[in-house]
């Protein structure tokens, strides 16, 4: 065997930032990983996440074959086996209960996937079922249907020009620790520092000062749930004292007056006791905003993943729009990808829909072919006709990372069959029947597909696999070996063949071919973003809506918002957090960035933890009305007063999870107390604002954990 050390570059396909990485290997030994100081978006830019790329290749828990469960026990099956298992029990659940007895879970994962993005649309159409569930609804949903009701399309979403703004404004994002999301932004924290450079401002609203604050200009400490507020009353500032200025928008937006309608009842006066911040402070944040010559209000996870998702996300881009912040450069843009999502709809693509159909137990509405995975627990335990009876997951942790865990273990083990592709046994995947992994990581190919329509910059990279997958099969292989024998009407979709016609079907024709690609491993710059308005809108009269009717419905849910008092019984606001080490539940079987100090804490402000004679590091007791878990506290003045923070995606503590460095230091799943709660306008999570109890370790031996 050749001794040689070769290099291989590639983007990371472990968050939205996709980082360039220079890999060195020795056959199928990874030497090092580093920053591709050459790859034109990221700079060199890498995060810790990037090294345990090489972790999980040689995890020893992964599994490397299909699994099948018989007597509590997992038994290794052949590919084919597997392959017979799993569509021999789904055409029995389905000839015997409907289409729909069989649900669909796709995790986070997925999108960073070529294959499986090209793969799984059929799969779910070969199984014809409406059951049809993934992390957006715990996630992005918020952002996706404001665009879809605003612009026409529900991927038309607008990104911060970071590079050329003066004034960048976040509310319930922390790109520092995300590097950005729904804004694929590599070296993000110099982009952001940059802004101060040039003279500029960076604004943080959050109920904690996070690792972004620290580089802001100010910080705002804000109530959860109380975003959509806030800006309706900065909005009352700028209309009240003429500072809106549309500029060319103004000629294809539609009912501009209606909004400033609606924003004049909500003076800062009225908001400011229930967002926490003062009257004076939203007036200055206004001005200052409004006046700027180049600013971006940008809003993420936080402000997403709360009871008020649909308004806040409908919101930003409103103060964007009304104050000629959109569709300019230093504003919120639209990107020109090289295989443009977009722009193929208009030849017969999905713009998206909404209200085609609705779940059977609470009668939620689909979005986008998917029902909110907040129901997908009822929907299996409920009986009656159409109850779900067999679950297939695909790259998914949902135990972890979806509301109220413990009904949902409960709602799994009740299935009569359930099907995970995935690598790993871990909390979800160990309620299945059968498991088969697939080639991961660096086994398989890179073309970020999704987080290009979703870039600062304009830029294609593709990175063929690095590493021997063995015996393993690649996701697309699984995926469309199930779809075609579950009906051989779809065919499988090779990934290099797809990527090639996308591009030429793109907007750049010969210029970004899938050779070029191959010949350009630092990637492609393909510009900075430019105006596209109104040429790039999908609504009918080809104008923004600025106040769909679904919104103005659920103003009259905002409104009551300002007399909810406080409950004495749950006096705490829970929120979640990230942490630079993490994604999800992912990446906990990595001894490099599990080890250190307990990530997996509850964040309580100094003042609070002094009121219950709480002590650092001491267990608490945290409660809700879906039960308890026993956490560390670290105390905080980084958290508002009321405010507990706790992160998600921890909790590794199952009975049958095989995760040997994951359980060395399970930490807490903050999912076994939140509430299967939703933003009732756009069925979102509502993850943020769970009200709960704290309680000091001296109390905890008298009372239940349930």
């Amino acid at each position: 065997m050749s001794r040689e050390i070769h290099t291989h570059f590639r983007p990371c396909n472990l968050c939205e930032a996709t980082c360039g990485l220079e890999i060195k290997y020795r056959g199928n030994e990874t030497i090092s990983i580093r920053g591709d100081k050459n790859d034109l978006l990221s700079r060199g830019h890498i995060c810790p996440k990037a090294v345990a790329l090489k972790d999980t290749y040689n995890d020893p828990d992964r599994l490397r074959k299909p699994v099948i469960k018989k007597d509590k026990e997992w038994k290794e099956v052949s590919y084919e086996e597997a392959f017979n298992i799993a569509v021999s029990r789904i055409k029995g659940i389905q000839e015997r209960y409907g289409n729909d007895s069989v649900a669909v879970y796709l995790g986070n994962p997925v999108a960073h996937n070529i294959g499986l993005l090209l793969n799984v649309p059929n799969f779910i159409k070969a199984l014809k079922t409406k059951q049809r569930y993934s992390a957006t609804s715990v996630d992005q949903l918020p952002h996706n249907f404001a665009a879809y009701f605003m612009f026409g399309h529900y991927m038309l979403l607008p990104i911060p020009d970071i590079d050329r703004t003066n004034f960048f404004l976040i509310i319930g994002a922390n790109p520092a620790v995300s590097n950005g999301s729904i804004m694929t932004a590599p070296d993000v924290i110099n982009r952001i520092t940059g802004i101060k450079k040039r003279g500029g401002k960076i604004v943080v609203v959050d109920p904690r000062r996070t690792e972004t604050a620290k580089l802001a200009t100010k910080h705002f400490f804000i109530k959860p749930n109380t975003d959509a507020l806030l800006l309706l009353s900065m909005l009352n500032v700028i209309f009240k004292k003429n500072l809106d200025k549309p500029g060319r928008l103004e000629k294809f937006i539609k009912n501009y007056e209606q909004v400033k309608g609606i924003a004049s009842n909500f003076s800062p006066e009225r908001v400011s006791k229930i967002t926490g911040i003062s009257a004076n402070d939203i007036e200055r944040l206004a001005g200052d905003f409004a006046t700027s010559d180049r600013a971006v209000c940008y809003g993420r996870f936080g402000a997403s993943t709360q009871e008020f998702g649909g308004l806040t996300q409908w919101l930003i881009n409103v103060l964007n729009i009304v104050t000629g912040n959109f569709d300019r450069e230093g504003g919120a843009m639209f990107t020109t990808p090289a295989v443009d999502l977009v722009g193929m709809s208009k030849f017969g693509g999905s713009r998206g829909s909404y209200g085609r159909w609705r779940s059977r137990v609470k009668e939620l509405p689909e979005f986008a072919g998917e029902l909110p995975v907040t129901t997908l627990a009822d929907e299996i335990l409920t009986p009656g006709e159409g109850q779900v009876k067999g679950l297939i997951t695909i790259a998914g942790n949902p135990v972890l990372t979806t509301p109220s865990g413990r009904k949902l273990e409960k709602a799994l083990s009740q299935l009569e069959f359930m099907l995970s592709v995935d690598i790993y046994i871990n909390e979800t995947t160990s309620f299945a029947d059968l498991i088969i992994p697939t080639a991961t990581g660096l086994e398989a190919p890179v073309f970020e597909m999704l987080f290009y329509q979703l870039s600062v910059r304009n830029f294609v990279k593709y990175a063929p696999p690095l590493m021997d997958k063995g015996e393993l099969k690649y996701d697309w292989e699984v995926i469309g070996e199930l779809t075609t024998r579950i009906n051989s009407k779809y065919p499988i979709m090779e990934p290099e063949q797809a990527i090639s016609f996308m591009l030429q079907m793109g907007p750049y024709g010969d210029k970004v071919t899938l050779e070029k690609l191959k010949d350009s491993p630092y990637g492609i710059d393909l510009g900075e973003l430019k105006p596209q308005l109104p040429e790039r809108l999908f609504t009918e009269d080809g104008k923004i809506d600025l106040i769909p009717a679904v919104f103005v419905k659920d103003l009259t849910r905002l409104e009551e918002k300002l007399k909810e008092k406080e409950d004495p019984e749950f006096p705490f606001i829970l929120i979640g957090r990230r942490d630079i080490r993490s994604s999800n539940s992912w990446l906990h079987n990595s001894q490099r960035l599990i080890k250190g100090r307990n990530r997996s804490t509850m964040l309580i402000n100094s003042i609070d933890a002094e009121n219950l004679g709480i002590k650092n590091g001491e267990e608490v007791r945290v409660t809700s009305t879906e039960g308890s878990i026993i956490i560390k506290a670290e105390i905080s003045d980084k958290m508002m007063q009321g405010v507990v923070s706790i992160p998600n995606g921890w909790g590794h503590n199952r009975e049958g999870v095989k995760l040997t460095v994951a359980g060395t230091n399970p930490g807490v799943s903050v999912n076994d107390i939140t509430q299967p709660k939703i933003d009732k306008l756009t069925g979102n999570a509502a993850f943020s604002g769970t009200r709960v109890r704290v309680e000091r370790g001296e109390e905890l031996s008298c009372v239940n954990i349930s």
